[in-house]
This record gives C-alpha cells, structure tokens and sequence, in this order.
C-alpha cells in the first residue's frame, strides 16, 4: 500500500525542518565586503564567495557561508552594520573585504585604518576568527600613497595578530582581460584565482576549532 500524500507531504516537511536545523547548527563563516565580493556583474554561482562554499564542501569542512557583501560598500558601512551581522549570525568566522571604495573616494587612509581596526576587534570580542583581505590602488595614485594603502592593510593584521591577505587581486592585477569594462570588478574567469589568493590564509582558520 502506497503512502497518502498527506503522509509524504508531513514527512517532507520533518526532513526540510531537520536540513534547516543541521544547517543552523553549522558554525558560519561570514563574508563581509563590497562589489568584488558581492559578485558584481556576475551570474549567480560565478562569485569567489560562492566558490568558496564549493571548496568548503568538497574538502568536508562543516561551515555555513554567508555573504554579507554590498556593492559600493566603505570600511565605514562596513563597522557601521558589522554588530548586527555579528548578532544575527554568530559567526566563528569572519572575511573582511573592504577599503576599495574608502581609497576610490578619496578618503583619509587613517579613518580607513581605524575603520578595520574596529570591525576586526569587533569580531574577536565576539569569538570570531578573523581574516583580512589586502587591496592595491592602481600606478595613477602615486606611489606614496599606493604604499600607504597597502601597508595599512598589514599594520591591522600585525597589531590585532590576524591573518592577511596581502593582495586579493594578486599574479593578474594588471591583466585587464581578468576584469569587467570598467576595469575595477574582476570577470568571472577571475574568480577562482581571487579564491585562489585567500584560501591559503583563510584554510588554517577552518580547521583549527
């Protein structure tokens, strides 16, 4: 005797309801950045972030990703809305992508360095780990400044003693056929080497519970 619909239709909802409890139960790993990281003209799935998954998945490491990404985001959005992320989702870790836009905009580079400052502590005071994504400026900024905006990347990673990732736009950087029209978002041919560049730094953090 076959089963009733109603009897299938209960049990696909127990198993839909224990997928999203299992999944619950996962600890997170959220992504908070801007358009790079947002998958900015992109098709669904093309995103490094969302590779990122894959990659988690298929080395059978038990994370749940969740991209906090806005397009056009600052480092200054970025801690403005981090302490309700880190409320919401709770996470054991945390990729920080963001200064592209504070350097586009001209901004004062030490409010960006204090900006990432604060996100950083933020997340540890949570229990988080943290990572550090790196960004260049173009030639055209000058060479003292493109110097400066590198380095504070690495001065809030050595005094808050997180990892970094030096260049997240490293070994294509200056291959424009790597990104969009614009010559600011990577294409998505680009996107596993972006993945590529943070997975040496962001894998240690994985698997040490």
């Amino acid at each position: 005797m076959l089963p009733s619909r109603s009897f299938v239709a209960a049990l696909v909802v127990v198993l839909a309801s224990a997928l999203t409890a299992a999944q619950d139960r996962q600890p997170v790993l959220l992504v908070v950045g801007d358009s790079v990281s947002a998958g900015y003209g992109l098709a669904n799935g093309q995103g490094w972030v969302e590779l990122l998954g894959k990659r988690i998945a298929a080395d059978g490491l038990r994370y749940r990703v969740v991209n906090a990404s806005i397009s056009g985001d600052t480092t200054a959005g970025g801690r403005a809305r981090l302490p309700a992320l880190l409320t919401q989702h709770k996470p054991a870790v945390v990729v920080i992508e963001l200064g592209g836009n504070d350097a586009l905009r001209g901004g004062k580079l030490a409010t960006t360095r204090d900006n990432l400052d604060a996100m950083t502590a933020a997340s540890q005071a949570a229990g988080a780990k943290v990572l550090i994504v790196g960004m260049e400026v173009p030639p055209n900024y000058g060479p003292a400044y493109a110097s400066e905006f590198r380095d504070l990347f690495a001065s809030v990673a050595k005094s808050r003693k997180v990892p970094l990732v030096p260049s997240f736009f490293a070994g294509f950087g200056e291959d424009l056929s790597m990104f969009q029209p614009d010559r600011i978002h990577p294409t998505a041919e680009a996107q596993p080497r972006l993945l590529d560049n943070v997975w040496p730094a962001l894998s240690p953090l994985l698997r040490v519970k």
